[in-house]
C-alpha cells in the first residue's frame, strides 16, 4: 500500500477498465487522475483523435465545458470577500439590463404572458442557479422561451464559443426576455453562470479572462487554462467528438486547428467555455479541498469554501427542479457545484463536491478521503445522466482505496 492509501493492484484495475473503453472504440483517449493524501496517480491512454495518430498525454488540453462553472463561482467569492459584491444584493447595480424582471405565467406560455417578478435577482441566486433562467431539459424549441433564447444566441445547447455575441450585447439580449420562473423559486441549470461571467467582469473592471488569469490561474499555476488555445499549444488540444444518435458512431464536434477554441471568443462563457489540462484542474480541485489555500497562498477564506460546498437548496427548490430523476435525493447544490448529501454507492462520501463537463470531463474533491479525482475524455455526453465510462471511473477510483 502506498502512503496515499491506494493499492497498486487496484490502480492497475482502474487502468484496465479505462483501457477497455479505448480498445472498444468508445472513446479515442482518456486521462485519469487520482490524488489521495497528496499522492498523485495520472494515467493517459489512447490517442487525441479517432483513428490513431498522436497519443493522449498528461498535458493534453481538453474542453472542460461545465467544469468552468465551479471556477466562476470561486471568482465570484473572491469579489464577495473584497466587498465588490454582496451575496444578497440585487444584481441591478452592475447589471441594469436585468432590472424590473417579468416572469412567464407558465414555461410554455407566449413571451408576452407574464407577471412582475416578486423580487430582484441576487448574486446568491446566480451562484445557486435560482435566478429564473436556465437550460430547459426538453427537445429544442419545445417552448417559445427556448426558441427565443436560441434565436438570440444565448446558449441553450453544447458550448460553441464563436457563436454568442460580446458580453454587453449578450446581457442586453437576455434582458429582453422574461424569466422562466420567479427568482429563488427553483434550480435551473447553466445560464446563471454565464450571467456571473458578465457580473465578474463589471465588478472587477476587467475582462473575465483577465480576472480569472490574475486571481486564479496564475496563483494556482494553471498555465494551460483559458477560453482559447494559442497557436503554440494547439497541437496539444484533443479533437472533440459527439455521438450520432442514429448510428452510435463518433462524429466530429470540434477540431483542434481552426476549431471553435483556436481563437479567443467574443463571449467568454463562465458556464462552459474553458479549456484545461488534468494537472491544471487538480490545482483548482486541491485548492478547494484545502479550504482555499494553495501552498502558502490563500485564494479564498475557509468560510467561503465552506459556503460554496454546502447545500444551498431547500427541499421545495429541489422538488421543482429537473436534471436527472432523483438526483437531488442524494445531492445538493452549493455555489457553482454539486454536493453529496447521502451516500448511495462506494463512490463519493457525504460532503464530496464537484461537477461534470458535458464534453467528456468529471471532477470530485472528497474531504473525508482527502482525495481528488478527475476524468478527461473528448467524447460528449449524450444525456444529463453520466456515461458508463464516467460511472466506471468513479467506481474504479474508490475501489483502489486500501486503508
Amino acid at each position: 500500500m502506498s502512503r496515499g492509501g491506494l493499492s497498486k493492484a487496484r490502480l492497475d484495475r482502474l487502468h484496465d477498465v479505462m483501457a477497455g473503453y479505448v480498445e472498444r472504440g468508445n472513446v479515442p483517449g482518456i486521462v485519469t487522475l487520482v490524488s489521495r493524501h497528496g499522492e498523485v496517480h495520472v494515467d493517459a491512454i489512447g490517442t487525441k483523435a479517432v483513428g490513431g495518430g498522436a497519443p493522449i498525454r498528461r498535458d493534453t488540453i481538453f474542453r472542460i465545458a461545465s467544469l468552468t462553472k465551479p471556477i466562476a463561482a470561486a471568482a465570484t467569492m473572491i469579489l464577495v470577500e473584497e466587498c465588490q459584491l454582496r451575496l444578497d444584493e440585487p444584481v441591478d447595480r452592475l447589471l441594469p439590463e436585468l432590472t424590473n424582471r417579468t416572469v412567464l405565467t407558465r414555461l410554455d406560455a407566449p413571451l408576452d404572458k407574464t407577471v412582475p417578478a416578486s423580487r430582484p435577482i441576487t448574486v446568491r441566486d446566480l451562484l445557486t442557479f435560482r435566478a429564473g433562467y436556465g437550460i430547459v431539459m426538453a427537445p429544442p424549441d419545445t417552448y417559445p422561451i427556448q426558441a427565443a433564447m436560441s434565436t438570440l444566441l444565448l446558449g441553450q445547447g453544447p458550448p460553441k464559443p464563436q457563436t454568442p455575441p460580446a458580453p454587453d450585447e449578450w446581457i442586453r439580449r437576455l434582458g429582453t426576455l422574461p424569466l422562466m420562473h420567479q427568482p429563488g423559486e427553483r434550480w435551473m441549470y447553466h445560464t446563471a453562470s454565464d450571467v456571473l461571467g458578465v457580473l465578474i467582469a463589471r465588478a472587477s473592471s476587467q475582462p473575465l479572462e483577465t480576472f480569472l488569469r490574475e486571481r486564479i490561474f496564475e496563483p494556482l499555476g494553471m498555465k494551460d487554462t483559458g477560453f482559447s488555445v494559442p497557436a503554440t499549444k494547439i497541437d496539444r488540444l484533443a479533437t472533440s467528438y459527439q455521438v450520432d444518435p442514429k448510428t452510435g458512431a463518433l462524429g466530429l464536434y470540434d477540431e483542434a486547428k481552426g476549431g471553435e477554441w483556436s481563437c479567443p471568443p467574443a463571449f467568454p462563457s463562465a458556464g462552459g467555455g474553458l479549456v484545461s489540462t488534468i494537472d491544471d484542474y487538480l490545482a483548482f480541485g486541491q485548492m478547494m479541498l484545502s479550504l482555499g489555500k494553495h501552498g502558502n497562498e490563500r485564494l479564498l477564506s475557509r468560510p467561503s469554501v465552506e459556503a460554496m460546498t454546502s447545500d444551498q437548496l431547500t427541499p421545495g427548490q429541489k422538488a421543482a427542479s429537473g436534471l436527472i430523476p432523483a438526483y437531488f435525493e442524494s445531492h445538493g447544490w452549493g455555489f457553482g457545484m454539486a454536493v453529496v448529501t447521502r451516500r448511495e454507492n462506494l463512490a463519493e462520501s457525504v460532503g464530496t463536491f464537484g461537477w461534470d463537463g458535458g464534453l467528456g470531463t468529471s471532477w470530485r474533491s472528497d474531504p473525508k478521503e482527502d482525495m481528488v479525482g478527475i476524468l478527461m475524455t473528448q467524447r460528449a455526453w449524450t444525456s444529463p445522466s453520466p456515461p458508463d465510462v464516467c460511472l466506471d471511473f468513479w467506481t474504479s477510483a474508490y475501489q483502489a482505496i486500501d486503508d
